[in-house]
């Protein structure tokens, strides 16, 4: 008797790939991009030596609505909050649209 062997059929298909499968690609990825922005926040927070009240201050605006900013997980933060956020940092937000793959 032979030994049957099952075929991987996601073997060689990317990540990306799986998650336009399963329909979370878009999804993932406006939370990943989220994170990202919160950890270059924090970072220049930090290089900087800014507190959160401080940062709420200098955006005029609440420590809670700081802390949705910063939620990683939140992702109804408006471009203008993202924005503030930025500029009381002496950053600037960028943002691009460019073609599906």
């Amino acid at each position: 008797m032979k030994k049957q062997v099952k075929k991987n059929l996601r073997r060689g298909s990317s990540f990306d790939d799986f998650l336009k499968e399963d329909g979370t690609l878009e999804e993932v990825t406006t939370a990943a991009m989220k994170r990202v922005l919160v950890w270059q926040l924090t970072q220049a927070m930090t290089k900087q030596k800014i507190t959160k009240a401080e940062l709420a201050k200098r955006m005029k605006t609440s420590r809670a609505a700081l802390d949705r900013l910063l939620d990683g997980a939140n992702t109804s933060v408006t471009l203008q909050t993202m924005g503030r956020a930025a500029a009381a940092l002496g950053k600037e937000l960028s943002i691009s649209l460019r073609d599906a793959a």
